[in-house]
């Protein structure tokens, strides 16, 4: 009978010792970012967010009773390099949820690879393609090239703006604002006089700027891109002497454009998240607690300043968490489903409210248009 009762123990530890390692398996988060290389601009604020949450969320206890994992790998900005760091994640890390694409270019790379598998994927870059047409198991959290383009046209046609250059990048996410730009500007009213390209590795972009400076007509430019090169667009401005109002797209909503261009940023103008006006917001604005916890996180962790596509890691990180708990599992389609039925998920970007036909969730409403002024950044209103 002891005997007996001994093995019955022995075996009931054994299952309780299983059922607590069980428990203890890891929420595993993959994710392929642009920490090196031309886009590093946005990959490695991205990294260090997630970095960030994922360890104060496991100090808190995890999710779901589990620690998180993030098994993350650089692409060096290169689109090809994505694709197969996409395929290692899904295969042999076994990652339940995606959380990055840092560009549009690695983003589109992986999508057939997670609609094939049938894993939830967050991305962070902006072109409208990642969630136009909708994808089943993909989703976004920057606002779109889209409505960057209508943000900036608004404020244009305020100014009596109607004639513009456009100067593009030929990466993915410029190629894309470009595409964008051009659809929607006779809806504005607008008219491009000049078009443009630079690369996303180019150094000096006068050529494009002079051409654009001789052009009859011109009443604006419109530079769409992310990383250094806008930045160095903005020097070269400067530097011929050119006077008329400068845009940039959300691609450099970041406290590293005003470091990279200094002092030639003066009187820029570009559409934003509302972490650019962290220590300026109201009480009363519905983003104002998250974005200031967010900032002060970050600059404890990091001791500097947080940018908008670590923003986007946050809120990707954030919602895909989200839809874990509501989903009670990692069950990838109920965690699928949790993601498309969000609703009213205030985070640093904006209010998001997904649904089976807009995988982004956010509105134009998101945006705040921003100028630079005395070297820092205040709302255009």
């Amino acid at each position: 009978m002891k005997h007996a009762f001994a093995k019955l123990a022995a075996c009931a530890s054994l299952a309780l010792g299983l059922a607590s390692a069980f428990a203890a398996d890891p929420v595993k988060i993959g994710s392929v970012l642009s920490v090196t290389g031309p886009a590093a601009f946005l990959g490695d604020p991205e990294l260090k967010t997630l970095q960030l949450y994922v360890d104060e969320i496991n100090k808190q206890g995890g999710v779901i009773g589990r620690p998180i994992q993030l098994v993350h790998y650089d692409d060096g900005s290169d689109a090809n390099k994505a694709n197969g760091f996409t395929k290692r994640l899904i295969d042999d890390d076994k990652v339940d949820v995606l959380v990055g694409g840092t560009t549009t270019g690695s983003t589109m790379s992986s999508v057939p690879l997670v609609e094939k598998a049938g894993v939830p994927f967050i991305s962070l870059a902006g072109a409208v393609v990642i969630v136009d047409p909708v994808k089943k198991w993909v989703f976004k959290m920057p606002h779109s090239d889209r409505m960057a383009v209508e943000k900036v046209f608004e404020d244009m046609k305020k100014r009596g703006i109607s004639k513009i250059a456009l100067l593009s990048e030929t990466s993915g996410f410029g190629a894309s604002g470009k595409k964008e730009t051009e659809a929607v500007a006779s809806k504005y009213g607008m008219t491009l006089v000049a078009n443009e390209t630079y690369g996303p590795k180019d150094t000096d972009v006068s050529p494009q700027l002079t051409k654009i400076k001789s052009t009859p007509g011109v009443q604006a430019v419109f530079v769409f891109g992310l990383g250094q090169g806008p930045a160095i667009v903005t020097k070269n401005y400067k530097q011929l002497g050119i006077t008329l109002p400068l845009y940039q797209s959300h691609g450099v909503a970041s406290n590293a454009y005003l470091q990279l261009s200094g002092p030639a940023a003066e009187g820029v103008r570009l559409p934003s998240p509302a972490l650019l006006l962290a220590d300026k917001l109201p009480a009363s604005d519905p983003q104002q607690p998250v974005v200031t916890a967010y900032e002060k996180a970050y600059k404890a962790a990091y001791k500097t300043e947080p940018s908008t596509f670590g923003g986007y890691a946050r809120d990707g990180l954030m919602l895909a968490l989200d839809a874990i708990k509501r989903a009670g599992s990692t069950d990838k389609a109920k965690v699928r489903d949790a993601i498309e039925a969000t609703k009213g998920f205030v985070a640093t970007s904006g209010t998001y409210t997904m649904s089976p036909t807009d995988h982004m969730g956010l509105d134009l409403s998101a945006f705040r248009m921003l100028e630079v002024k005395n070297g820092d950044w205040v709302e255009v209103k």
